[in-house]
């Protein structure tokens, strides 16, 4: 049998200490913060990131080296037959895209999987992979599962504040204060291979209403119904842990038998989002 690393970013949520755990590999995704490199988990924890933020530090994403990519996957192919790496989706970074063109330097040894996923739906292809790879299935195998069911997950993100949109350029200085007045509690969507906007409430309780509304209408209509036995179900959230819970229990109520995740958004999209989101993602259950 073939024996696979199991390989992600840590745009996936998965720390460093729950890698070890879990028997795989993080590559910290790096940050420039007023002209200085920082490693998610390894120098730079998820408080100091979020005080940083706050301070109006400038921070920019940025994508590991070729020489951080190929460094780590050299030393797993020294114990390890081949890799599967699940990047953050392509369509929110150029990492994945250099992945696949260093891949070409390994003659098939190195799968890239291009599945449009972040957050808590990466983490959830990580496991995935890892379960595949357990039950003998090849590192190609694996790749062209995980591509095929790409679009198998949902993420809803309700943003506290427009703050940090407008300082992305997301939204217009003029929107953003107009917003702010009218206490506008933005719903944003990722479906695959970007961050796009979904609705405006005016309230938290009406942001999640939204979610739930758009998280079941999702399993019903693209995923083969609300079921347990089918369907992973999510919440992440920024610097929200108290509301994240709250959240959860409302989903318990509303979807009974689901076992419900609770986990931080990554960095990277918390760079663009800022503190006191919330977010309800589910996928499909591998077959």
């Amino acid at each position: 049998m073939e024996k696979i690393a199991i390989v992600t970013d840590s745009n996936s949520g998965i720390t460093q200490k729950q890698a070890e755990e879990l028997g795989i590999s993080v590559l910290p995704m790096p940050f420039m913060i007023d002209e200085e490199t920082y490693f998610e988990d390894i120098n730079l924890t998820v408080d100091e990131f979020f005080e940083k933020l706050e301070n109006n530090c400038n921070i920019s994403t940025s994508q590991p080296s070729p020489e951080e990519v190929m460094g780590l996957w050299n030393r797993l192919l020294e114990e390890y037959d081949s890799i599967v790496y699940i990047p953050m989706s392509s369509g929110l970074s150029g990492s994945c895209q250099t992945a696949v063109m260093l891949s070409h330097e390994y003659d098939g040894r190195v799968q890239v999987v291009n599945n449009q996923r972040i957050s808590v739906t990466q983490r959830q292809s990580v496991l995935d992979a890892k379960e595949m790879a357990d039950k003998g299935m090849t590192a190609k195998e694996i790749k062209e599962y995980l591509e095929k069911v790409k679009f198998d997950s949902s993420i809803y993100i309700m943003v506290d504040t427009l703050k940090y949109l407008k300082k992305g350029g997301r939204v217009t200085p003029a929107a953003a204060a107009f917003g702010e007045i009218l206490k506008i509690k933005p719903v944003l969507t990722i479906q695959g291979e970007k961050l796009d906007a979904f609705s405006k409430v005016r309230s938290v309780k009406q942001a999640k209403n939204t979610m739930i509304k758009a998280i079941r209408s999702d399993m019903e209509k693209r995923f083969g119904g609300v079921n347990a036995d089918n369907i992973w179900l999510e919440v992440a959230h920024t610097q929200n842990s108290e509301a994240a819970e709250q959240l959860k229990e409302e989903l318990m109520k509303e979807f009974p038998g689901f076992d419900i995740y609770v986990d931080k958004l990554s960095l990277s999209v918390s760079c663009h989002i800022g503190p006191g989101a919330l977010a309800v993602a589910c996928s499909v259950k591998i077959k």
